[in-house]
C-alpha cells in the first residue's frame, strides 16, 4: 500500500526552478552568412585577467566512456559535450540567480534560431527548424541542416548500438528502423535546403528539450565514415560546433578545451577550460583547497558537514534517483521476494542523514520530487500525485525490516539460511562505498546474509553494470527532460534487434510494462499519458520490486571565489561557457 506523505519542500524548490524552462522562437539577430570561409581575424579573443588569460579547472569524474553524442550516456560526457557540441536548441543563463555561486538556465535556440510546429491531419506534427546564419564547425566547414539528417539517423541505425536511440522514437518510422524493418533513410527527417530541417513526429510535451540534449548533436558524416569509432581520441578529428573544441586529451589524466573561433558568437567565457579526470575523493578536495582546481562536485564525506558549516559547500537542486540496480535475470535477485526484502530492510533516514549529508530526500518510489504529472508546474508533481511504494521514513523501519524477514523466508532463505554471498558493485569513490558500507551492515543485520563490496573505474564500472554482469550495483538516473517517460521508458524489455531498452541494466523484462509505457508514448491526452504511467510505476517498483530506490537527489558543488559566470540546470549540466574572473 502506498501512502501519500509529502516530500517537503524539495518538490516546490524544484518546480519553481523548472518554471523557468521555456521555449522560444524569437529570431536573434544572425550573424556572417553559413558560406563565409573562415576568417583569421575572427579568432575569439580570450579572456584576460590582469594575470593574463583567465583559465579554469574542473573535476566532473574520471576517464569518461565516450563523448561521441550518439554513444555517451554519463551526465560528465553530457557536460563536455554541451561545451563542444550544439543541437537545434541549447541550455543558457536566464539570468535568474540560483544562488550566490551560479544562475539557473533556460532553453532557447541554439544551431536553429527558431522553429514552426504544424499538426498534421493523421494527428502527426511536424517540426521545420530554420537555421542559423553564420553556424560553422570547428574546422571552419558550414553546419548544414543535412548534418541532422545524417545524425538523426545514425542515432537509430541498429549498428551505431546507441543506448540513448529511444530518445527520437518519437520521429516517424524511428521504432521500426531500429527493430531493422525500415531503413534508415525511412525516418521522418528532412533537409529542405541547407538550412532548414525539417521532422516529423507523434509529439511529446519534450520534444524540444530532445533538441537540446547530446543524442541529437550533430557529428559529421565523413569524419565518422573516414576514421570510426575513433573519432573522438584526436583532437584533429574531433569535430564540435559548439562553443569550445578540444585542444588536447591526455587519457586519464586531462581533457582540455579552448573556445572555438568558428563558433557563431564571441565566447566569452575561459580562454581554457580542462577538465581533469579524477576520482580520488581526496585528490578532488586537496586539489580544490590548493588552487589547481576551480570547481569540483565530490569530496569526503567525511568532510561533508564541515564545508556546509563552513559555508564552502554548494547544494542545489538535482531532478534524479539514486537507487541500487538488481540483476533481475540471475539468482537469487531473479525472484521479486528477495529483491523487496533488500529493498525494505534499507533505512533511508539513515542513510541521507548519517552517510551522504547533503540533504537528500528518503525516496518511496523511482520517478523523483519535481518532475510534472498532468497538472504541469501549478500542481502536485508526479511523486506526489503517486505516493510511497513503501513508507521510507525511520519510524516505520523495524515494520518494514519485518516485513522483509517474511519475505526472505518464503522465498525460501529463514533468516538469510542458504542465502549465496552476493557482491555489491559500485563505482570508485569514496562516497558510494560509505552508501556500500551502510547497505551491507543493514542486508546483514536485519536479514542475515552475507554482500561483499566491489568498486571499478567508472568507464569499467559503467559496462559492467551494461552487461549485466553483477549481482546487486549501485545506480543513478538523472531527468533527461522534464517528464516521468525519462525514468520510465529505460526498462523497456532489452531487444538486441532493435537496442530498445539499451540503458535497462536491471536486464528488466515485463510485457505488461512495455505495453503501458508504449501506450503512454503513444497518447496525446495528458491525463491518460500520466495514469498510464503511474501504472507502469505500480508495476516495475509496487509489484516487481525491480530496483531499490534510496534517496532524491541533490547536486554538491565547490565552486573557487575568483569565478563567476556559471549557470545550471537541474538536469546536472553545470556550464562554464560563460564564466568570467571576479
Amino acid at each position: 500500500m502506498k501512502n501519500t506523505k509529502k516530500l517537503l519542500a524539495l518538490v516546490l524548490a524544484l518546480v519553481m526552478v523548472f518554471a523557468l524552462v521555456a521555449c522560444t522562437s524569437e529570431k536573434p539577430d544572425p550573424t556572417q552568412a553559413a558560406t563565409d570561409p573562415v576568417d583569421p581575424t575572427d579568432a575569439v579573443e580570450p579572456t584576460t585577467t590582469p594575470d593574463g588569460p583567465f583559465e579554469i579547472s574542473v573535476n566532473l569524474a574520471s576517464e569518461p566512456q565516450s563523448i561521441d553524442p550518439a554513444l555517451n550516456s554519463a551526465v560528465d560526457g553530457t557536460i563536455m559535450l554541451q561545451h563542444s557540441h550544439e543541437g537545434l536548441m541549447k541550455w543558457v543563463d536566464s539570468g535568474v540567480a540560483y544562488n550566490d555561486s551560479c544562475n539557473a538556465a533556460e532553453l532557447a535556440p541554439g544551431q536553429a534560431e527558431s522553429y514552426d510546429r504544424v499538426e498534421n491531419e493523421d494527428g502527426t506534427t511536424t517540426y521545420t527548424f530554420h537555421l542559423r546564419d553564420g553556424i560553422k564547425w570547428s574546422d571552419g566547414k558550414a553546419v548544414t541542416a543535412q548534418d541532422f539528417v545524417y545524425t538523426w539517423q545514425r542515432l537509430v541505425t541498429p549498428e551505431t548500438a546507441a543506448d540513448y536511440n529511444y530518445m527520437i522514437d518519437c520521429v516517424v518510422n524511428a521504432n521500426a528502423i531500429m527493430a531493422g524493418e525500415k531503413d534508415p533513410s525511412e525516418l521522418a527527417v528532412k533537409a529542405v535546403d541547407d538550412k532548414t530541417f525539417e521532422v516529423t513526429v507523434n509529439d511529446v510535451p519534450y520534444f524540444t528539450e530532445i533538441c537540446a540534449f547530446p543524442a541529437t548533436f550533430p557529428v559529421r558524416q565523413d569524419i565518422i565514415e573516414q576514421y570510426g569509432d575513433q573519432w573522438t581520441f584526436d583532437t584533429a578529428t574531433y569535430i564540435g560546433n559548439g562553443p569550445y573544441k578540444m585542444t588536447a586529451w591526455n587519457h586519464n589524466s586531462e581533457i582540455v578545451m579552448e573556445p572555438s573561433e568558428t563558433y557563431y558568437e564571441e565566447v566569452k567565457g575561459p580562454s581554457k577550460i580542462t577538465f581533469k579526470l579524477m576520482d580520488d575523493n581526496n585528490a578532488m578536495l586537496a586539489g580544490f583547497n590548493s588552487g589547481e582546481l576551480d570547481f569540483i562536485e565530490d569530496m569526503p564525506v567525511d568532510e561533508i558537514p564541515t564545508l556546509l558549516a563552513d559555508g564552502k559547500l554548494n547544494i542545489v537542486d538535482y531532478i534524479g534517483t539514486y537507487y541500487v540496480c538488481f540483476q533481475t535475470q540471475k539468482a537469487p535477485f531473479d525472484n521479486p521476494l528477495v529483491r523487496k526484502a533488500f529493498t525494505l530492510a534499507v533505512d533511508r533516514k539513515f542513510i541521507v542523514e548519517k552517510v551522504t549529508q547533503s540533504g537528500q530526500v528518503e525516496a518511496g518510489g523511482f520517478v523523483p520530487a519535481g518532475i510534472y504529472d498532468a497538472a504541469g508546474s501549478t500542481g502536485d508533481d508526479f511523486r506526489t500525485t503517486g505516493g510511497d511504494y513503501y513508507d521510507p521514513y525511520e519510524e516505520s523501519y523495524e515494520a518494514n525490516c519485518e516485513e522483509a524477514r517474511k519475505l526472505l523466508a518464503e522465498a525460501g532463505y529463514p533468516n538469510g539460511e542458504g542465502f549465496p554471498v552476493v557482491e555489491y558493485l559500485y563505482n570508485t569513490s569514496d562516497a558510494h562505498k560509505a552508501v556500500g558500507e551502510a547497505l551491507q551492515d543493514m542486508w546483514q543485520t536485519q536479514l542475515g546474509v552475507t554482500v561483499t563490496l566491489n568498486n571499478q573505474e567508472w568507464a569499467v564500472f559503467l559496462q559492467t553494470r551494461k552487461d549485466g554482469d553483477y549481482s546487486i550495483a549501485r545506480n543513478a538516473w538523472i531527468a533527461d527532460y522534464n517528464d516521468p517517460m525519462s525514468f520510465l521508458d529505460i526498462w523497456l524489455t532489452k531487444d538486441p534487434k532493435t537496442g530498445r531498452g539499451g540503458n535497462n541494466d536491471a536486464q528488466y523484462a515485463n510485457a505488461e510494462y512495455d505495453a503501458l509505457i508504449d501506450q503512454a508514448k503513444a497518447s496525446k491526452d495528458p491525463a491518460e499519458r500520466m495514469s498510464l504511467m503511474h501504472q507502469a510505476e505500480d508495476i516495475i517498483i509496487g509489484q516487481d520490486y525491480a530496483l531499490c530506490p534510496l534517496y532524491f537527489y541533490t547536486q554538491k558543488y565547490m565552486i573557487s571565489d575568483r569565478v563567476g559566470g556559471m549557470f545550471y540546470t537541474p538536469l546536472g549540466y553545470f556550464m562554464f561557457s560563460g564564466c568570467y574572473q571576479k
